[in-house]
Parts: C-alpha cells; structure tokens; sequence
C-alpha cells in the first residue's frame, strides 16, 4: 500500500468572535486558505482530485456543502469536487484520515484535506437549535432517550465531571491556561506560525482594509489575576471562559499525497501519515475519549508516548489536555508548545487540520521526529494522527 504524505500546510489566523474574520463569508474564508495552500504548494490547482473540508455545524452560510462551495469561492477550476465531513470538533481531523486513506488506496493522488467555522456567522450549535425552536425536532431520539435517560450530553457539564476525576482545582486550570497565552505570544513574537498562516485581507465593519495574520485570541498582557477574575459558568464549578476554548473563526487545510503525486507534481513532502485513528467512548463525560484513543493509536503504530516529540492535545476545555497527560504520563514541555485553543481559539471543524498545520510546522522549527494530535469530539469520540516529519 502506498504512503500518504502532507506536502503543504496552510491555516488563517484565528479570528475572534465579532472580530477581523466576522465580515468573510465561511465559504470565502476556506476559498482563500485552499487558494492559499495550492499557490505556496507551487501544484497545478487542476491536479486537485478532491477536497474533504471538515465542518461542525453545517447550515446557513455553512450549508450546501461547504467543501464545493469553498471551491467555488476560491478561483480553482470547476474540475475540482468536494464534500463535507462532520465528526464535530474532530471533523477536518477526519477529513485529513479520510484523504490519507484515499491517496495510501491510490483511488487518488492528490486530495486536500480541509476545514472551517465562521462561529461569528454560524454560532455553535445553530442547525439543530434552529430546527427544534421552528419544531422540527432534535437529535435526541426516543431509541438515545431509551439507553441515557434524562442524562444530558453536554460538553460543559463534560469538562467539569474530566477536572473532578482527575483532581484538577481552577487554579491548576487557570494556570495551564495563562501557559497557553504565554506560549502562544511567545511563539507569536517569534514567528513561529509565519510557516503555516495565509494573510488574509479584510475589511473591518468600519471599512477599514487590513491584513490579518496574527491569531486574535492571544492575550499578549495575560496574568493569573485577570484569567482568576473571569466568571465561573457553573455556580460551584471550575470551568470559566479563561480556561476553555475561544469561540473562533478560522479555515485550515492541508495538501494530502502519495508518492505518485510527489513524483508527478515535483512535490516535497514535509510529513507522512504514520498512523490514523478513531474511537467512541462515554458520550456523558464526552471530553476523555483522547486517552484510551491514544493508548490505541500507539498500540497499532508498536510506539509509547516516549517516543513521540510532541503532541498536540486540542484545549477544548483545560482539563482535556491535563488529564491526557496526567492518564499517559506525558511531558508537559512536549504539549503544545505553542499554545493551544484557549489562547489561538477553537473553530471547531475546523480545528483538526489547524492543529496538524502547527504541530508539522513546530516538528520542522524543532528538528523533532514524531508528533501526535488528538482532540476530544462531541458525542465521546476522539481522532488520533501520528506523523513523521521528513
């Protein structure tokens, strides 16, 4: 079987709620990162087989399919087809197993890899409250109902059952969380993310005509006072909205091949796909399905964490990346090390190919061989990648 190799990377810079990115339309932001990656990719936009772009909440502006949509959008030939992907936040994660399998078949050779969230345009959870405030139901079927009754699936209750279980306090979050802000200004500052961001020009709602391409959420002046000081969500709990994700707007994609479409295209690849895997688990606690998928992933791959570089564990909420170090016995100094979504934000489907942007880039800054993403998905899932930095 052949190998699958990520040979270009490219994400904008995240964009706040309300904020820079508020004013592009979702198809139009994942038009000009596909643009984006094909131009510093130097491949023949004609030779893109097809393009698999994650997306949480597709309806509205995300409806229709929003992969041909973006396509549509972003000047590449009409030739080029595309689909939507939905496993919630792990969507463009999937997206990237679901191109890497097709291009290792050799069904095809070249496959992006993709995904977006306007959250400012499309808010979370928008296409089924939508549907059952008009009366068209919800998801909760009577046969779900059945098997977990009056038990709600909620990301937030979620992460405070993942903090009392592994005996985290809201000072050890907000600290983890202020370690967030802090790499990420720092890797900021440093050009780290200069690899993998596309500048995007915007105009404000003033008019105004800029570049953006410095990730918004970064709290340059962060402090432990100003992170304690944010309301609780949960009067007696420890979850606030310092210490988990920023609500985000942002596109990411990610050029999918195998050696064939490296030999063919003149490409050089700078990863290969070392090893793909997805796995269910509690739907209730919802947020810890990355450790035993993890502990999964390297079983398969015949590796331990010990071997891996670095890992990139999405900041859902901060207990999801302390527990899953805590459960493996993780290096801290090898969890991301440039900062993660409470700090760069979180545009849900399109979080999983925006992490695999940073964690390639950060293997090359770093020399380092292997790198492990994973990310915890409503429902109780979790994607696990390993790759390979070549």
């Amino acid at each position: 079987m052949a190998e699958a190799y990520i040979a270009a990377v490219a994400r904008s810079a995240g964009g706040k709620r309300g904020g820079k990115l508020a004013g592009v339309h979702p198809a139009d932001l994942a038009g000009r990162v596909l643009a984006g990656l094909v131009g510093r990719s130097g491949i023949d936009p004609a030779a893109i087989e097809d393009v698999i772009m994650g997306c949480a909440c597709p309806g509205g502006e995300q409806g229709a399919n929003i992969a041909r949509n973006a396509v549509l959008a972003s000047g590449l030939p009409e030739s080029v087809p595309g689909t939507h992907v939905d496993r919630q936040c792990g969507s463009s994660q999937q997206a990237l197993h679901f191109a890497a399998a097709t291009v290792m078949a050799g069904v095809q050779d070249v496959v992006i890899a993709a995904g977006v969230e306007s959250m400012t345009r499309v808010p979370m959870g928008l296409p089924w409250t939508l549907a059952a405030k008009h009366g068209f139901g919800t998801y909760r079927s009577p046969g779900i109902e059945a098997r977990y009754p009056d038990t709600p699936f909620s990301q937030f209750g979620g992460a405070e059952m993942m903090a009392r279980k592994y005996g985290f306090d809201r000072a050890a979050l907000d600290a983890y969380a202020l370690e967030s802000h802090h790499r990420a200004a720092a890797a900021t500052q440093a050009g780290k993310f200069d690899a993998e961001i596309v500048p995007l020009e915007v105009e404000t709602a003033e008019g105004e005509k800029l570049v953006h391409k410095v990730d918004e959420g970064i709290r340059f002046d962060a402090s432990l006072e100003k992170i304690a000081s944010v309301k609780l969500l949960t009067e007696g709990g420890v979850i606030s909205a310092a210490n988990a994700s920023q609500i985000c707007d942002g596109a990411a994609a990610l050029l999918i091949v195998n050696e064939r479409g490296l030999k063919t295209h003149g490409l050089t690849p700078l990863a290969r796909v070392h090893e793909m895997t997805v796995l269910g688990h509690d739907p209730v606690i919802m947020l810890e399905a990355p450790i035993p998928a993890t502990e999964r992933a390297l079983a398969r791959a015949g590796m331990t964490l010990g071997d891996i570089d670095l890992y990139e564990v999405n900041e859902a909420f901060a207990p999801v990346p302390l527990a899953w170090a805590k459960a493996l016995g993780a290096d801290p100094a090898r969890l991301n090390v440039h900062g993660g979504a409470i700090s760069l934000g979180h545009p849900l489907g399109g979080s999983g190919a925006k992490l695999m942007a940073t964690l390639v880039s950060a293997l090359h800054d770093r020399g380092a061989r292997y790198g492990l993403q994973t990310m915890c998905e409503a429902g109780g899932m979790a994607n696990v990648t390993i790759v390979e930095r070549l």
